[in-house]
């Protein structure tokens, strides 16, 4: 039997094989930005389906986009923006500053 690791010896491991960091990367952007959309969907007393009346989607879209399952446009961005009544800000920061 193999020697135990820890999580972080294994995360590790895993982010440093070819092409990981970028899907790894990829999915926390889609993940923060379901949530922002989520959490302040929930500040506005709206459900899934009145947001997605709002922006014109589908009930199922807003759920997926929630949980981080599909990357967004930058329109389909504004369109979630002006329906939970906010303004979209897109920013470039430098890696070192980025979490």
């Amino acid at each position: 039997m193999g020697e135990r690791r820890t999580w972080a010896d294994k995360k590790t491991e895993i982010m440093s094989r070819p092409g990981v960091g970028a899907g790894y990367e990829a999915a926390r952007i889609r993940f923060e930005l379901g949530e922002a959309v989520r959490l302040r969907r929930e500040q506005l007393g709206l459900t899934q389906a009145e947001l997605a009346e709002r922006t014109g989607l589908k009930q199922p879209a807003v759920a997926r986009f929630e949980a981080g399952g599909t990357m967004p446009t930058i329109p389909m961005l504004e369109r979630l923006a002006e329906a939970l009544e906010m303004r979209l800000s897109v920013q470039f920061q430098p890696l070192r500053e980025a979490s």
